[in-house]
């Protein structure tokens, strides 16, 4: 008689009767007289008990090896002493789906580097993990749900460009035919294309490509983005009000979801925040560090690390917001294509956001004028001959815009309290890890 499968979460609603559990072998525990086996699905532990009598189930379970895939049918009893639910599974049935090979070749002790190596084994072991790509499911379900609201159209740009975008630099090139092609580093000139074309509102949540040898807690070399567009905005400000009410709205959304578990097993309080979020220009986040004795060695537009993890931290003692945009960044760290205000051309209409001292988000109102961002582009030394695809977006009637380029991957490290954004990611891609 075939048993249907039952989730282990589940196996409550089915005590006394016989039921078939699917799952890996966590653990063996095999006594003199009793044999415990811990199967271990997607949804929780439980307890396999089998008293020794000598026929063929006690082989069976005693040739076990750990993370074995096994389907064992037996009867669910209650049994309170078990501490996995106040249940145990008494088996009339093991079957072995895929031996698992001995030993394994992580275990709860094996460093980051050696645990990416075995990737799929190290999720499959971690429930926190397996919770987190949970919380990224809800969290681009909120951001999609909070775009589609607004009427954004979502949209999948292509990944391979024919001439290297913005500076040229930090691109992958890549052998395309008989010629050169590069990986996309932003989706930003195609997603200002969608809004030449009439698209009003843009966005996507796609892979981006960035070529910087970088080897910080922070970096990849291929990380998932959340990009948006809006068309007819009156300022820069329309941008950081979509951004914040998404976040907002995306992070609800998880801390409904899963803000139990998240506590339970990352230690975190996933806090709801508040809007608007606060703004402090670049000028004034320098005058407050300053003030704090701030000194960045030879950086004087910019902020580095520790000068946003300053400004985050003076932002929430003053404010108590987890947030923070930091606006107006000055002309010379910013790309050709940010608008400038009239009043002060030194600066742009731009912004980063940063949460918790990390930046999680780059936006800024373009330049929607085709004269203006030739003039723009001349002064930062580019030939307008490669980016004449990109500039006759702007040649026909193109509105004013502004947008904003998340990484998610940063979101979910700021959220669950992670050390490093190899963790944030499935199959992290940095300067020396191109495998598994």
């Amino acid at each position: 008689m075939i048993h249907s499968r039952v989730h282990v979460s589940d196996l409550r609603e089915h005590v006394g009767r016989t039921v078939s559990v699917c799952g890996w072998v966590n653990a063996l525990r095999l006594q003199s007289k009793m044999q415990f086996v811990i199967v271990r699905d997607s949804t929780g532990m439980a307890q396999v008990t089998h008293k020794r009598d000598g026929g063929p189930l006690e082989a069976q379970l005693e040739a076990l090896t750990p993370e074995s895939a096994v389907r064992i049918t037996g009867r669910v009893v209650d049994a309170a002493q078990v501490k996995l639910g106040g249940l145990e599974i008494v088996p009339e049935q093991v079957e072995v789906l895929n031996p698992a090979a001995t030993p394994l070749p992580i275990d709860e002790h094996t460093g980051l580097e050696q645990r990416l190596d075995w990737r799929f084994l190290d999720v499959r072991r971690r429930p926190a993990t397996q919770l987190m790509f949970a919380v990224q499911t809800t969290l681009e379900q909120g951001m999609r749900e909070y775009a589609y609201a607004q009427g954004a159209t979502e949209m999948h740009t292509p990944k391979l460009m024919g001439t290297a975008s913005e500076s040229g630099a930090e691109v992958f090139k890549l052998g395309y035919f008989d010629r050169s092609a590069y990986l996309a580093q932003s989706p930003q000139f195609y997603k200002q294309m969608a809004i030449s074309a009439g698209i009003d509102k843009v966005f996507e949540i796609g892979p981006v490509f960035r070529a910087e040898p970088s080897f910080t807690s922070r970096h990849a070399t291929e990380f998932t983005g959340v990009d948006v567009e809006l068309a007819w905005i009156d300022g820069v400000e329309d941008v950081m009000a979509f951004e914040e009410h998404m976040l907002a709205y995306a992070i609800a959304k998880v801390a409904d979801a899963h803000g139990e578990a998240i506590t339970a097993y990352f230690g975190v309080e996933v806090t709801v925040p508040t809007t608007p979020f606060p703004r402090v220009t670049m000028a004034e986040a320098h005058e407050i560090l300053r003030r704090g004795g701030w000194d960045p060695a030879g950086i004087k537009e910019d902020l580095d690390p520790e000068g946003e993890r300053s400004i985050s931290a003076h932002i929430k003692e003053a404010t108590g917001h987890e947030f923070v945009f930091i606006t107006h960044y000055p002309v010379g760290i910013r790309p050709f294509y940010h608008m400038r205000p009239a009043d002060d051309p030194s600066v742009t209409l731009s912004f980063d956001l940063l949460w918790n001292g990390l930046e999680v988000t780059t936006g800024a109102q373009r330049e929607h004028r085709y004269d203006v961002l030739l003039k723009q582009a001349a002064e930062k030394g580019m030939s307008p001959a490669p980016l004449q695809d990109y500039l006759n977006a702007f040649r026909y009637g193109c509105p004013p815009h502004g947008g904003l380029g998340m990484g998610l991957g940063r979101v979910l490290m700021v959220m669950l309290g992670l050390d490093s954004i190899r963790e944030a990611t499935f199959l992290f891609r940095g300067p020396n890890r191109l495998t598994p």
